[in-house]
C-alpha cells in the first residue's frame, strides 16, 4: 500500500478556529491501519489530493471491528492547552551597571540587559524622562526590528528612540514643574485633557534632543542573544529652565518586552491602557507594568502530527536509554510521522509483533496509525492552542497504548507515555478519563537543545528538515537546561471507550 507524504510547513502554520463536528476518520500513513475508521466519513486527503489510505480497506476493517466482541474501541483526544502568550521575554530593568542597588540612571551610568530573539521578533522598552510630568523614552509603538534582510540589528540605534508623552498628566516646564517627581509631585498632577499617547512637543522651548540625554546600543552576543545598553549621556547642564538654572536629566527604571505584534506597550494616538505605563511615565514606578507584561510572557507551542499504536509488547515506538530510531528522529525534530509509521508497520506485519511468535490471530489487527488531521479539519496540520487531534484505537485486554507527538518549539523533544505504554485495561476494565499524568516530555537525543521557541535549528526556523545541531545521546526524559512549561500546561490527553 502506498501513501501520500505529509509535508509539514512549520513556517506557514496558522491557528484555525475549531468547528464542532463528529470525529473525522484519521487516515493511514505508510500502511498503518486505523481499525475504527468511520465507514461513512470521507478519507482525509493530504495536500496534493492523494488519499492517505484506500477507503475500501478502511471500511472493511471498520466493519470487521464492529462485529468483534473481543476488542474494545477507544476514542483518544490530544488537546493543545498551551496558553497564547504575547511576549517571548519581558521584565524590568532598574539597576545601573556596577551599582548594587536599584535606582535612577544618572549621567554617565548605564542600564543593560540581555534577551533572546529569533527572526520576526521586535524589541520595545520604556524609561521615564524624570524631569517631566509624564514623558518617557521608547522606540516607535511597533518596536525595533531585531532581524532584517541584512542580518541582525546592531550598533547605535539611538536614532530609533523617541520622546513620548503618555497623555496622562498636564505638562509643566521640564526641570521645574511642581508636580514632577524630583519636586515631590508624585501622583499629584492634573489630568491631561488630550488623553492620548503622542510624540512629546517642546511646549516650553527647553526639551533637550533625544541624543543629548540617551544613547541606546544593541549588540549580538550569541546566535540568538542580544545585549541592549541604555546610557545616560546627559551632563549637569543639559536642561536649562526659564529661571536660568541648569539641571541634569536622570532616567528612571524601565520595562522591556520581546514581541511579534505591534503596539505591545502603547499605541500612538490612543489613550494609555491602564496597564502600568502611567506610573512608569509619571513617577518612574514600574511594578505594575512589570506584573502586567510578565503575565503575558511565555512559550506558546504547536503540537505536530504523530503516531499511535496499541500492542502487548513494550518499547513499541522507542526504548528509554537506547538510541532513537530514524522514525523517532524525524518525528521529534521535524514533526514528520511517516518514517516512524513505516517502522512500526514493518515491525508488526499484519498487526502481529515478532514477539507474539504467531500466537495472535493474523486476521485481527493490532491497530495503529497516524494522527495528522486536527478535529474539524480536512488536511494534515499541526494543532495550536484550543485545537485537538482525535483518533479511535481498537485494543483487547493486555494491550497498551503508545503515541508520540513533537513539542514543536524544540530541537528534538516529544510528548509520549513511558516506553512501557499505558495499560488500556487496568484491573481488567477499559481505561477512561484524563491520562495526562501518564504523559512525559522526552528528549530524542538527536539534536542539541537550543532555547525553546528561539533556536534557529528548531523546526519553525530551520533552513530545512534535519538541519539542526546534531547530537548522539539515547532517548531519555528531558533533563532541562532551559525552562520549559509543565506537561499539563501544554497537552491534555483523554481516553474513553465507545460503543460501536
Amino acid at each position: 500500500m502506498t501513501s501520500q507524504p505529509i509535508e509539514t510547513d512549520f513556517a506557514s502554520w496558522e491557528p484555525a478556529p475549531l468547528r464542532p463536528v463528529p470525529l473525522a476518520t484519521l487516515a493511514l500513513i505508510a500502511g498503518l491501519t486505523v481499525a475504527c475508521a468511520v465507514a461513512t466519513d470521507p478519507v482525509p486527503e493530504a495536500d496534493g489530493g492523494a488519499p492517505l489510505a484506500p477507503a475500501e480497506e478502511t471500511d472493511a476493517i471498520a466493519n470487521a471491528s464492529a462485529v468483534d466482541h473481543h476488542h474494545t474501541h477507544f476514542k483518544v483526544r490530544i488537546e493543545n492547552v498551551s496558553p497564547v502568550y504575547d511576549f517571548i521575554a519581558a521584565r524590568g530593568f532598574d539597576r545601573p551597571w556596577n551599582v548594587l542597588q536599584p535606582g535612577p540612571l544618572l549621567p554617565g551610568q548605564t542600564y543593560a540587559f540581555t534577551f533572546d530573539a529569533h527572526p520576526g521578533h521586535r524589541l520595545s522598552f520604556a524609561t521615564m524622562f524624570v524631569q517631566s510630568n509624564d514623558l518617557f523614552y521608547a522606540p516607535s509603538d511597533e518596536g525595533i526590528e531585531l532581524w532584517t534582510d541584512e542580518g541582525r540589528t546592531q550598533g547605535d540605534i539611538t536614532d530609533q528612540i523617541l520622546l513620548w508623552d503618555a497623555g496622562t498628566e498636564v505638562n509643566q516646564e521640564p526641570g521645574s514643574g511642581a508636580d514632577q517627581p524630583l519636586r515631590g509631585g508624585n501622583e499629584s498632577g492634573e489630568a491631561d485633557p488630550d488623553g492620548t499617547v503622542r510624540i512629546a512637543t517642546d511646549d516650553f522651548g527647553n526639551l533637550p534632543d533625544v541624543s543629548d540625554v540617551i544613547r541606546v546600543t544593541l549588540d549580538p552576543i550569541g546566535a540568538t542573544t542580544f545585549r541592549l545598553a541604555i546610557d545616560n549621556v546627559s551632563g549637569e547642564n543639559t536642561l536649562k529652565t526659564a529661571d536660568g538654572a541648569y539641571h541634569p536629566a536622570p532616567l528612571a527604571p524601565g520595562v522591556f518586552v520581546v514581541h511579534t505584534d505591534p503596539y505591545p506597550l502603547f499605541e500612538e494616538g490612543e489613550a494609555d491602557r491602564g496597564d502600568g505605563l502611567e506610573a512608569l511615565a509619571e513617577d518612574g514606578v514600574i511594578g505594575g507594568l512589570v506584573e502586567h507584561v510578565r503575565a503575558r510572557t511565555g512559550l506558546t507551542t504547536p503540537l505536530a502530527p504523530g503516531v499511535f499504536v496499541a500492542h502487548r509488547e513494550v518499547g513499541v515506538l522507542f526504548r528509554e536509554g537506547e538510541a532513537a530510531s530514524a522514525g523517532i528522529e524525524a518525528m521529534a525534530e521535524d514533526g514528520n510521522p511517516e518514517v516512524l509509521s513505516a517502522e512500526v508497520q514493518e515491525r508488526f506485519h499484519d498487526g502481529v509483533s515478532s514477539a507474539d511468535n504467531g500466537a495472535a490471530d493474523h486476521h485481527e489487527p493490532h491497530p495503529g496509525g497516524v494522527f495528522a488531521v486536527p478535529a474539524g479539519g480536512e488536511n494534515p496540520a499541526p494543532i495550536f492552542p484550543g485545537q485537538a487531534y482525535e483518533f479511535m484505537v481498537t485494543a483487547e485486554p493486555g494491550e497498551y497504548l503508545f503515541f508520540a507527538t513533537m513539542f514543536v518549539q524544540s530541537n528534538d523533544l516529544f510528548y509520549a507515555p513511558s516506553d512501557m505504554g499505558i495499560a488500556l485495561f487496568p484491573n481488567g476494565m477499559p481505561l477512561t478519563g484524563d491520562i495526562t499524568d501518564m504523559v512525559m516530555l522526552w528528549d530524542a537525543g538527536t539534536e542539541f537543545n537550543e532555547r525553546p521557541g528561539i533556536g534557529l535549528g528548531q523546526a519553525p526556523r530551520q533552513a530545512a528538515p534535519n538541519t539542526g545541531p546534531a547530537e548522539a545521546r539515547p532517548v531519555e526524559l528531558l533533563d532541562p537546561y532551559f525552562r520549559y512549561p509543565a506537561v499539563e500546561d501544554v497537552i491534555r490527553v483523554t481516553i474513553q471507550p465507545v460503543m460501536r
